[in-house]
């Protein structure tokens, strides 16, 4: 019984979890799609600092209402919620991008058959998509929905684990030829997810304003809306801020320091 004590003393605790949901700004670099776990991407630096494990659960093209199925429906994110320190939610840009065509006909056409229909199809979205886009509307989820989808996720985490700390994002910029380098949808957007975050008490961390530097550069990805690495580590350092300041606003919160409960 002694020996078993003593085992049970000296097993390391168990770190806390960054969970991360996202669409593919959160995992690709300058030359496109990375591995979750890749070094260099702004979830994993902010766990490497805070001394604790991630769990990245994204995906390219992905909205605040994916976000939420995949909170309802991932058995990863369950495993996930447990052990997390924080809760990031890492989406909304998509959602303010213009979309003149059905959010659901893009999705739908990996379904198509034969392959060579769905050739066709893919290649025809693809010549309308930026041409239509300066339109600027309609937008991939209009900004009521992005923040309806955004408070059932937090309240959901919140019956779960009311004092988990969670953070919210506001759109990033883009200079994107795919979108017609247009993003009018971006204002209202920030409105509503400001809005959300004042009422909810969730902090916000401006995407824009940490990359916006690297987007308009040559140091971003020249696709035009993703990141290049110094856009990973100026969102990392305002994701790092936002938590801590989460953390230390909650006297029953995760140490930083040594990622004991």
């Amino acid at each position: 019984m002694s020996s078993d004590l003593a085992a049970s003393d000296s097993a390391p605790a168990e770190r806390p979890v960054l969970l991360v949901l996202a669409d593919s700004l959160s995992y690709f670099g300058p030359k496109g799609g990375l591995a979750a776990d890749h070094p260099r991407i702004w979830p994993s630096l902010v766990a490497a600092e805070l001394g604790w494990d991630v769990e990245l659960v994204a995906r390219i093209g992905w909205t605040s209402r994916d976000a939420y199925w995949a909170l309802i429906q991932d058995p990863r994110v369950w495993a996930a919620v447990p052990r997390a320190g924080a809760v990031v939610f890492a989406v909304g840009g998509m959602d303010s991008l213009p979309s003149p065509l059905p959010t659901a006909l893009r999705e739908q056409i990996r379904y198509v058959r034969p392959p060579a229909l769905r050739r066709v199809v893919r290649s025809t979205y693809q010549w309308l998509q930026p041409r239509l886009s300066p339109l600027g509307w309609p937008v991939a989820l209009p900004p009521k929905l992005s923040g309806e989808y955004l408070e059932s996720s937090r309240a959901a985490l919140e019956y779960m684990r009311p004092e988990l700390p969670v953070i919210g994002t506001l759109p990033s910029v883009h200079d994107c030829e795919a979108y017609g380098k247009v993003h009018t949808g971006r204002p209202a957007a920030v409105r509503a997810l400001e809005s959300w975050g004042a009422e909810k008490g969730v902090p916000l961390v401006d995407l824009a304003e940490a990359v916006r530097d690297n987007v308009f550069s040559d140091r971003g990805n020249p696709d035009g809306i993703h990141w290049g690495w110094d856009g990973h580590e100026a969102v990392a350092a305002a994701m790092l801020s936002a938590i801590r300041t989460a953390l230390a606003a909650d006297t029953g919160s995760v140490s930083v320091a040594d990622g004991s409960r």
